[in-house]
């Protein structure tokens, strides 16, 4: 534990800031895998809406930093074609 005020206080807020980029982390990977789950349902209204929630929370971990844009842009690229197999 710290003894310095501001490096208790950087703890704290380390802290704080992690717990919700675990949070922010699992919600995107909860939108991932509905998506993954109605392709393999063969539902494709399901599919399209979920994909379109995945693609929201992809680009929104991009502006908060916690993925890199190329790796949103693979991401939604291969959800897509996924989505896209179920229609033909």
């Amino acid at each position: 534990m710290p003894n310095i005020k501001s490096q208790i206080k950087r703890t704290r807020t380390n802290e704080k800031r992690r717990t919700q980029r675990v949070a922010q982390k699992s919600a995107l990977r909860t939108a991932l895998k509905s998506v993954e789950v109605a392709v393999s349902a063969n539902d494709l209204t399901a599919a399209q809406e979920a994909y379109k929630f995945a693609a929201k929370k992809l680009d929104k971990a991009v502006t908060k930093g916690l993925i890199h844009k190329n790796e949103a842009a693979r991401r939604k690229s291969r959800l897509a074609q996924k989505v896209n197999g179920v229609t033909a």
